[in-house]
């Protein structure tokens, strides 16, 4: 039975299939599904798969690829990925068009304010229109991280700003265009990236600011945007508020997040394979879900790690279940004039052509 859309069409999202899904998210291996991960999504049924570069080709390939993960899991699943623009994207020329890294609408905001808010709002509809073209609903996008001065390259010109309020009027924009387009965002990485010092692909960040100082700062963007559908988690350590445990595995920051920032959305964790996690695949987890994630997150798509998590990953009920639903439910459906919003877009680049970080701008278009 295939149940994902001919290409082109855009189905409505539907909820949580009836029974069976499990709270986790997937990656796979290459272009095209294989004999395993096909069987694997038809047993294991994740709620959701992810995309990487080496998932990606050109949109008929993606678009066939989506068709295969739905059939195989019986749903119109979310299928993920990571488009912020900039450094952060795997959708590319030729076939996609370039978009710049967001510090260049933290920059057009404070020269001209609402000329950021604009440019990033009509660069996530036609993001948005690039993914659900090839069947892609989930983005996880925005980062409201703060661009803070030493802060790792890891971030970098991934953020916005480093004003909070800047952070959280542009990462609304963006936000509400994506649920308007059809895309379910993501906010990340809850509660606060901006400070570390250390990459969490490679080692575990600790941040030592105390908790007045991110409560007046890193975690203002995330309470601004609490009513977000998704949010990620960092892999980083707050030592004011729990010194021994990352923020996916720490069910005091946890707590933060659903009490003091206030998000009740639902909350995946960032990659399990990451280098700042310690322990087992399974040990991860089953920590994180313990500790009040909604979703486990593993996206390297190697075959050992997929078969351990799968009897570690219960099944997708209760609150976990209904947040999940929600995040796909209030979706809109918005058609857009591309060739308008384009020639808009190239205009306000054109206006304010340096980027605040003194970084190259990347040019908007399908130059490779």
């Amino acid at each position: 039975m295939t149940v994902s859309p001919l290409p082109g069409e855009r189905p409505p999202h539907s909820g949580l299939p009836s029974s069976g899904t499990r709270a986790f998210i997937c990656g796979l291996e290459g272009l095209i599904t294989t004999d395993f991960e096909r069987a694997y999504l038809r047993e294991t049924k994740p709620w959701g798969v992810i995309l990487f570069g080496r998932n990606i080709d050109n949109p008929d390939q993606v678009r066939r690829l989506a068709a295969d993960v739905r059939e195989a899991l019986q749903w119109h699943a979310p299928i993920l990925i990571d488009q912020e623009g900039g450094r952060v994207q795997r959708l590319k020329p030729p076939h996609w068009d370039r978009y710049p890294a967001v510090s260049r609408f933290g920059a057009m905001e404070l020269a001209e304010p609402g000329a950021g808010v604009e440019a990033a709002q009509i660069a996530t509809w036609l993001i948005a229109d690039d993914l659900l073209d090839v069947g892609i609903n989930v983005n996880c996008a925005p980062v409201l991280d703060l661009r803070v001065a030493g802060g790792t390259d890891a971030i970098g010109n991934r953020a916005f700003h480093g004003d909070p309020k800047t952070v959280s009027r542009l990462g609304r924009a963006t936000m509400n265009a994506y649920i308007e387009a059809g895309v379910a965002p993501v906010i990340k990485h809850i509660p606060g990236h901006g400070r570390a010092v250390v990459d969490s692909h490679v080692g575990l960040p600790r941040i030592t600011a105390d908790r007045e100082t991110l409560e007046r700062t890193d975690f203002l963007p995330f309470q601004a945007l609490r009513d977000a559908p998704l949010a990620m988690t960092g892999h980083l350590i707050f030592e004011a508020i729990d010194p021994d445990n990352p923020v996916t595995l720490s069910p005091a920051m946890i707590g933060i997040i659903r009490e003091q920032i206030g998000f009740d959305g639902a909350l995946m964790t960032d990659d399990l394979s990451m280098g700042a996690l310690s322990g087992s695949m399974v040990e991860r987890a089953t920590r994180s879900l313990s500790a009040g994630c909604d979703l486990a997150l593993h996206c390297n798509g190697m075959r050992g790690e997929m078969e351990a998590i799968r009897d570690a990953v219960p099944l997708l009920e209760g609150r976990s279940a209904e947040r999940c639903v929600a995040a796909l439910a209030r979706l809109g459906h918005q058609t857009l004039d591309r060739a308008t919003l384009t020639d808009r877009l190239e205009t306000l680049f054109a206006s304010f052509a340096v980027d605040e970080v003194g970084q190259d701008p990347t040019v908007f278009g399908r130059q490779t």
